[in-house]
C-alpha cells in the first residue's frame, strides 16, 4: 500500500451522511402531494419562510476546503452523496496528498542544495576562520596573535556600534537623586572629589617636608642642584677646579692643625643665613653651633660629654691593641 493509499483510507474518508431535520407541519396550510405552495390561499407569508428551510435542509453542505502551497488543490467532505461520489471524492484527496508531499519533498531537496551550495566563511586571503578569529592550519604564533587582534578590534568597534546607537536612541547615563529629589550632577562629583584627593596630597606632602628641618631641606636642596650640574660637569677634575677647591676648604675637619689660620667665609653665620655665637661652646655630636643670642650657659645634663669620652675611649683601646700587636 502507498503513502497515498493510507493516507487516503485513514484520513480522507468522507463524512456520514447529514441526518435531515424533520419538518414541522403547518396547521392549516394547504399543499398537494408534490409538495407545491398554492401562492393564492398563503397570505400571511408563513410557506415563504417554509420553503427557504426546506431548501437550506435540502442542500449539500460543505465541510472543509484546504489549498496547497503550490497547486491550487481542494480537499472536499459531502455529505449525503452517492458512493461512486465517496469514493472519486476520495481518490481526488489522495491526489491532493501526493500533490502536497511531492511538493514539501521538492522544497526540503532545494533548501539541501542550497545550503550545500553556500559558500563556507572565508576571509580576504581565503583561509578558514576558527571562532576566535584565527585562521586554521599550520602558522605561527605572530600569525595568530595578530588575527585574534584584528578579530578583538572588529568585535569592540561593532561594540561601539552598537552603544552609540543605543545612546542616540535615548539610554543614557543613569541619573541619580538626593533624598529631597534634586538631580545629583555625577562628573561634578567626581571632579570635586578628585580636587579633594589632589589637596589632601598636597597638604601630605607639606606636613612632611615642614617635619625635617631647614638643614635637611637644603642639602635636598643642593643634591638636586648639584644633579643638574652634572649634565654639563667634566668627566676628570683636577687641581685647577675652582669649585672643587671651594667645596673642599669649607669642610671642618677636627685634626686640621691650620683650622685657626684659615678664616671662614660663613663663620659668623649658619647655613641657614642665622647669625651664630662668637665665643666658645662646648660640642655637640651633631655640630650644631649656639646662636648669638645664647648667653654662655651649659643647661646639658651631661650626655654630650659622656658621649664623646666614651667615643674617644673606644678610639684610644682600638690604638693600643694595635700597638700591642705589633710589638709582639
Amino acid at each position: 500500500m502507498s503513502l497515498a493509499d493510507y493516507l487516503a483510507k485513514n484520513y480522507l474518508t468522507a463524512d456520514p451522511p447529514a441526518k435531515k431535520s424533520k419538518k414541522r407541519k403547518r396547521k392549516g396550510g394547504k399543499h398537494d402531494e408534490g409538495g407545491l405552495i398554492i401562492a393564492d390561499d398563503d397570505i400571511t407569508g408563513w410557506n415563504e419562510k417554509n420553503k427557504a428551510d426546506q431548501s437550506d435542509d435540502e442542500a449539500p453542505t460543505i465541510v472543509g476546503s484546504t489549498i496547497g502551497s503550490k497547486a491550487s488543490t481542494s480537499w472536499t467532505t459531502v455529505g449525503a452523496l452517492a458512493p461512486s461520489t465517496k469514493s472519486q471524492i476520495a481518490r481526488d484527496n489522495a491526489a491532493a496528498a501526493d500533490a502536497i508531499i511531492a511538493a514539501a519533498a521538492d522544497s526540503r531537496t532545494a533548501a539541501e542544495e542550497a545550503e550545500d551550495e553556500a559558500p563556507e566563511m572565508l576571509d580576504t586571503e581565503n583561509l578558514l576562520k576558527m571562532e576566535n578569529g584565527a585562521h586554521a592550519g599550520l602558522q605561527t604564533a605572530a600569525q595568530v596573535a595578530a588575527a585574534m587582534k584584528k578579530r578583538q578590534e572588529e568585535d569592540r568597534a561593532k561594540a561601539a556600534a552598537v552603544a552609540h546607537e543605543t545612546g542616540a536612541m535615548g539610554a543614557g547615563e543613569t541619573i541619580y537623586r538626593d533624598a529631597s529629589g534634586r538631580i545629583i550632577n555625577v562628573a561634578m562629583k567626581r571632579a570635586e572629589a578628585r580636587r579633594a584627593a589632589e589637596k589632601a596630597e598636597k597638604d601630605k606632602l607639606e606636613a612632611e617636608k615642614a617635619a625635617k628641618g631647614d638643614v635637611q631641606r637644603l642639602d635636598a636642596e643642593k643634591r638636586k642642584k648639584d644633579l643638574q650640574d652634572a649634565k654639563f660637569m667634566k668627566l676628570s677634575r683636577g687641581v685647577d677646579d675652582v669649585e672643587l677647591n671651594d667645596e673642599l676648604k669649607e669642610q671642618d675637619r677636627w685634626n686640621d692643625p691650620a683650622a685657626g689660620f684659615v678664616k671662614s667665609k660663613k663663620s659668623g653665620k649658619s647655613r641657614t643665613g642665622r647669625p651664630l655665637y662668637k665665643g666658645a661652646a662646648p660640642p655637640n655630636r651633631y655640630g650644631i653651633r649656639p646662636g648669638h643670642r645664647w648667653d654662655g650657659v651649659d643647661r646639658a645634663n651631661g650626655f654630650e660629654g659622656q658621649w664623646f669620652k666614651a667615643r674617644n675611649r673606644k678610639g684610644d683601646l682600638a690604638k693600643m691593641e694595635y700597638a700591642w700587636q705589633m710589638d709582639e
